[in-house]
């Protein structure tokens, strides 16, 4: 059972702290510059980077939301690898005259002073801070439009963030389409029945806002104390319902070769939201690359920054944004 739940950490949505940042390692693109770029807070500072064209006047920004558990600004994580998708995004996207900004979210990076014990995160948080990053940015006299873009957990935190700022657009990359307790009951089942009998338990308590104390060896490292709050706070957020709501256009984009979110999940977040405009793409994975359906050979690429991101997905991207 040990090895299924060590599987599932690392492919899961998951909250999680980091105590470092890896340097990515890619030498500099002449066509960009970079700058920190980091918003104050209650505690301090979220460490952020923005990324503009070099030679090229820039009037639209990126807003890139990292995904779950201690995945940092450039799309990396400890517990699955370096990939550098989200700094290579930033890097698409100064090649076509956009700047962005991306961040390391309190309790990850070089932001994890920010959180001090882990069971004081609740979800809120990191969309609270989305919301002020918008504003920090419409302040900024450089841009003139703003794109949210969210990653995995990142698209759930920006669209309800994006609902209570002043965006020109939105873009879910691998949003989960089903809610944080839906998608681990979907997930557990999927690894084991045995190992979904024992935590369904603990699920039912954490989405009725209670506590759970003596939780099982085995699933501590998922169930531990100090994550529940976040967990709790977590389940509460349905998908659909946060796209639904935003007014502003909206972009869906997802990969079939994706073994954490579905087509499925794609398809449902553009039910609730119909006016939004669903882009799936063929061969495409859940960190951007191109990926066999082999699942060991698709987690294999996690941890392979050389490869490049599926080019359908950056076309997509830009066209968007641009038409914006």
């Amino acid at each position: 059972m040990g090895k299924r739940i060590i599987l599932i950490l690392v492919l899961l949505l998951l909250v999680g702290c980091s105590k470092g940042e890896k340097e990515d390692g890619l030498d500099a693109k002449l066509y960009y510059i970079e700058e920190d770029y980091n918003l104050k807070v209650d505690e301090g500072e979220i460490h952020g980077t923005l990324m503009m064209p070099k030679d090229a006047e820039s009037s639209t920004v990126a807003l890139i939301i990292a995904g779950s558990g201690p995945t940092d600004r450039n799309g990396n994580n400890p517990s699955a690898g370096e990939n550098n998708s989200l700094k290579m995004m930033a890097e698409a996207l100064a090649k076509e005259g956009i700047s962005s900004v991306r961040f390391d979210k309190r309790g990850i990076g070089v932001s994890a002073y920010l959180v001090e014990r882990e069971e004081d995160l609740i979800f809120e948080d990191y969309v609270n801070d989305v919301v002020g990053w918008i504003e920090k940015l419409r302040e900024d006299n450089r841009f003139e439009k703003l794109v949210v873009i969210g990653h995995s957990e990142g698209a759930l935190i920006g669209a309800a963030a994006v609902k209570k700022a002043d965006v020109d657009g939105f873009v879910s990359v691998a949003g989960a389409g089903y809610s944080a307790y839906e998608t681990l009951e979907r997930q557990l089942k999927a690894q084991s029945e045995e190992v979904f009998q024992l935590c369904k338990p603990i699920m039912d308590e954490l989405m009725e806002g209670n506590l759970v104390e003596n939780v099982p060896e085995g699933l501590y490292s998922l169930f531990r104390p100090s994550v529940q709050p976040y967990l709790i706070s977590w389940f509460k957020y349905d998908p659909v319902e946060e796209i639904s709501k935003i007014e502003k256009p909206v972009l869906i984009i997802q990969g079939d070769n994706d073994i954490q979110i579905t087509v499925e999940d794609a398809n449902r977040l553009h039910e609730g939201n119909p006016a939004s405009k669903l882009v799936i793409i063929e061969g495409m994975n859940h960190i951007l690359k191109d990926a066999p359906k082999d699942r060991d050979k698709n987690v294999a690429t996690y941890n392979n920054p050389t490869l490049p991101l599926n080019e359908e997905f950056v076309e997509e991207l830009i066209k968007f944004i641009k038409e914006l």
